[in-house]
């Protein structure tokens, strides 16, 4: 059977998520692979790939929310914003009290206005930010909103910050890091961070990377409805329904559904996407009836 699901790893530090891909793409052939979410080489934990028609499903993956444990020293800065760049001591820095930091990380939960860091992947007039940055090029990159969920200290003992994070997706946690340490009057580097959970995906669940082979990886890939539950309303379609969204026809709408939802048969198989039409009536925007 043609692979078709989702693969939870639980990706080492020191390595780029495109290697960890790679390495999973070669177990794979010839199917596609792509993953939820990049983790920095100094990151490590939970990194959720699709695999086979399940890379359609990605994007829903990466809107789930993520929880962060970050580890940061406190009294320093670097360009990157982490431990992978040039390292400053600031000369005479104060130490925040734990009451400051926790104060501190009140001001930054909920929906904030985050800029992210000049190192990152975003573009800037169709250059990665990164590649600017690397070549000495100054970068100042729009602040975009992002939803903080949790922002709690774990453990504090100068320098060191233990922080436990749960945020939306496109949060840079170094960026919050740094964030956390002005209002306290300091800097801040990350020394070391673990995703522990994208959603339903948690890291107490992941596989460790060199556990896949050609022959066991169909044995370790999850059902591809997790990329959607929670996500969005589903509904349950009869046969002729299943049919008509096969050949690309319409259905009528469901109560409670305004933008998308998850179509399933009455076995639970996933079998579209649905997005309403102007009209009132659903159409499969990613159709996976064929899988």
């Amino acid at each position: 059977m043609p692979l078709f699901g989702l693969l939870n790893v639980d990706k080492p530090p020191g390595m780029t998520s495109r290697r960890a891909v790679d390495r999973i793409a070669r177990l794979a052939k010839p199917a596609k692979v792509g993953h939820a979410g990049t983790l920095d080489p100094l990151a490590s934990g939970v990194l959720v790939l699709g695999i086979g028609p399940a890379t359609r499903l990605i994007e829903y993956v990466q809107e789930a929310p993520k929880q962060y444990r970050a580890t940061f020293l406190l009294g320093r800065s670097s360009p990157t914003e982490d431990v992978d760049g040039e390292v400053t001591e600031l000369p005479s820095a104060v130490p925040p009290t734990r009451e400051q930091l926790e104060q501190a990380a009140r001001g930054l939960t909920g929906s904030i206005e985050q800029r992210p860091p000049a190192f990152s992947a975003l573009k800037v007039g169709g250059r990665r930010a990164y590649d600017l940055a690397r070549a000495g090029r100054s970068v100042q990159l729009e602040p975009r909103q992002v939803r903080i969920d949790r922002l709690r200290i774990e453990g504090y003992e100068y320098p060191e910050l233990c922080l436990d994070v749960q945020c939306s997706g496109g949060t840079y946690i170094r960026s919050l890091g740094r964030d956390l340490a002005e209002r306290c009057g300091t800097a801040a580097v990350m020394s070391a961070l673990v995703r522990t959970a994208v959603g339903p995906f948690t890291i107490a669940e992941a596989v460790a990377l060199d556990t896949p082979t050609a022959e066991n990886l169909p044995g370790l890939l999850l059902p591809p409805e997790l990329a959607v539950r929670g996500m969005m309303p589903e509904v349950t379609v009869s046969p002729d329904e299943a049919g008509r969204l096969a050949r690309g026809q319409t259905i009528e709408a469901r109560e409670g559904v305004e933008d998308r939802c998850a179509a399933f048969d009455a076995t639970g198989r996933l079998l579209a996407i649905l997005t309403r039409t102007p009209e009132g009536v659903l159409r499969a925007a990613k159709n996976l009836s064929g899988n």
